[in-house]
């Protein structure tokens, strides 16, 4: 039995005590936001070329091609616009068609700045840099900065018979920061899919 003038329970709850004052104060350092790990597949492509269509080109193994039904509830303009989408990252480039001819040129290349720069409100930045394929096909790159809802998009023609247009999309809310890195790696394969484009 402990000797009731013995100082050790006294001495004991000061300790205790004293740590708790000290563990209180110490400086608490945040941990920076993270987001979670994302594996991407290796960039493998293989060919789009529908009887009918008129352009081909290659796309990822990793994605589909679908028929566009619908443009902003209205029917689309003719049957060459589709979609490619990408269940693994929730995203979908938009492409659609249209002819020169019943279409000028240079409104549809008007038409196709305008709807890039509809996102100003929310960019942060848009820089545009014009482009030759190997192939010869020219056109313009968008890169969107900011939380716009499109990053990349893209138009590429003939000037006499053809222009095509894409747009990348996201099916969440948009994020520059966590989807910084899906926009880069599906960026390239835009350029893959630009690069291999023939028109017929």
């Amino acid at each position: 039995m402990f000797n009731k003038n013995w100082p050790f329970p006294h001495t004991l709850f000061f300790v205790f005590f004293s740590v708790l004052l000290v563990a209180c104060n110490s400086t608490y350092t945040p941990k920076p936001a993270g987001y979670f790990k994302i594996d991407f597949p290796k960039h493998e492509y293989r060919l789009f070329d529908t009887p009918g269509y008129p352009y081909s080109f290659e796309y990822p193994v990793y994605a589909t091609i679908a028929q566009d039904t619908s443009f902003f509830d209205a029917k689309p303009e003719n049957p060459y616009w589709i979609n490619i989408d990408f269940p693994q990252f929730n995203a979908r480039i938009y492409m659609s068609y249209k002819q020169i001819g019943a279409n000028s040129f240079d409104k549809l290349k008007e038409d196709a700045y305008k709807m890039t720069f509809k996102h100003s409100y929310k960019a942060t930045s848009i820089e545009d840099s014009m482009m030759r394929t190997p192939l010869g096909v020219t056109g313009v790159f968008f890169n969107v900065g900011g939380n716009a809802a499109t990053a990349k998009q893209f138009f590429v023609s003939d000037s006499t018979k053809h222009f095509l247009r894409g747009a990348l999309y996201f099916d969440t809310t948009p994020n520059a920061d966590s989807l910084g890195i899906v926009n880069d790696f599906l960026q390239v394969d835009m350029a893959h899919l630009v690069n291999t484009l023939k028109w017929k």
